[in-house]
């Protein structure tokens, strides 16, 4: 099978290796002339990224790059991506790296040209009409790792540097208007990435799989990105050359992130106020937590475990998923706990306020109240 195809699912996807090749093509498709590039501060001193800019250049695109981006990017690093894009009077942004990359990215393409604030668009209700939709420049998405899947979400996830609170910035036309996905960009990545970003993709599948909401086409993406990668993501640490594997494991990622319309919960509203206060990588502490949540939400999702660990080809059912789980984690060298991590008990108050501050607390199987959401954090440490 050629692993090769062109997608619309939700947005323009062209999937395979060596479409980086197609970046200016697909910037002038859109009607760039003048993009600005936006990555991360450890990505922008890497061949690949420069690579990029050489075709922007050879096009007549320029060579814009902005990489001021923190690993959980606050409002700080998108007034600077903002600036820079008004002083080079930029007309889109191409996102290109991790999870951190495409949310600022998107944030800069959102806020250069508005009048409210970024916080005021939060993903709460009808909040993102408050925005001048004509005034959001297009959006190109290059993904550099096979975890977040943003580069076919709608929204973007931005710290606020005073409360340490992250928050879910959301408009429909934050959607790219043309994703690349080519594993060749991933297999560079370095060990850890490759193992936290992979974690973060089966948990926004596992999560979207085990939220009680009815959606039953994400039900079905989920499952499957969680099949993708179970096979894959082992493939991927131990032999990071193996283009078949970053490339289903590139598919995973898009599966979780469309899958998780239907929902997230405790992995997700535990992970984003650790990451917020201690800045840990948001897979890695999604990986750390998993089995934790597991066993919180075990009356809920019981039922659904055993489903999915059947189709999976997983023995003992629940149990026998859970052990999966924890094998995958061992072989990925995952922390064991968010001691581990440097989290403190003496903070855990204040986490748990944040934990149940988060949109994903409200699709958790189980109702997360602030007894046990507390007591869940210290089943973690």
């Amino acid at each position: 099978m050629t692993l090769r195809a062109n997608w619309s699912y939700p947005t323009a996807v062209k999937f395979g290796a060596g479409r980086i090749a197609e970046l200016a093509e697909q910037c002038k498709a859109v009607g760039l002339k003048k993009p600005l590039l936006v990555t991360d501060k450890a990505l922008a001193a890497l061949p690949i990224t420069a690579a990029a800019l050489d075709r922007l250049e050879a096009a007549g695109l320029g060579r814009a790059c902005f990489s001021d981006v923190d690993p959980n990017p606050n409002e700080k690093n998108m007034e600077a991506g903002i600036a820079v894009y008004r002083a080079g009077g930029h007309d889109g942004v191409i996102c290109f790296g991790g999870g951190s990359a495409l949310d600022l990215g998107k944030m800069i393409a959102l806020m250069h040209d508005q009048t409210v604030s970024v916080w005021d668009l939060e993903d709460i209700g009808d909040w993102w009409t408050r925005a001048d939709a004509a005034k959001i420049a297009p959006i190109l998405a290059v993904p550099t790792t096979a975890g977040t899947g943003s580069e076919v979400g709608r929204a973007g996830v931005l710290t606020n540097s005073e409360t340490h609170k992250k928050k879910i910035i959301f408009h429909p036309k934050l959607l790219p208007a043309v994703t690349i996905c080519d594993p060749e960009l991933t297999v560079g990545m370095p060990k850890f990435i490759t193992a936290g970003t992979g974690m973060d993709a089966l948990a926004h599948c596992l999560e979207a799989y085990c939220s009680p909401f009815y959606h039953p086409m994400s039900q079905g993406i989920a499952l499957e990105g969680m099949r993708l990668v179970f096979e894959n993501l082992p493939k991927v640490y131990a032999t990071p050359g193996d283009l078949d594997a970053r490339a289903h494991m590139m598919s995973a990622a898009a599966m979780g992130a469309v899958a998780f319309q239907k929902g997230l919960g405790a992995i997700h509203s535990l992970s984003h106020p650790v990451g917020a206060v201690y800045n840990t990588h948001h897979g890695t502490t999604n990986a750390v937590v998993m089995p934790m949540v597991l066993d919180f939400n075990r009356p809920a999702i019981e039922e659904k475990i055993e489903r999915a660990a059947a189709y999976l080809g997983i023995e003992g059912g629940f149990d026998g998923f859970r052990a999966k789980i924890m094998a995958l984690r061992a072989e990925l060298a995952i922390p064991e706990t968010l001691s581990a991590m440097g989290v403190e008990a003496s903070r855990l108050d204040e986490l748990t306020e944040m934990a149940l501050e988060d949109p994903s607390c409200g699709g958790n199987p189980v109702e997360m109240t602030r007894e046990n959401t507390r007591a869940l954090f210290e089943a973690c440490l």
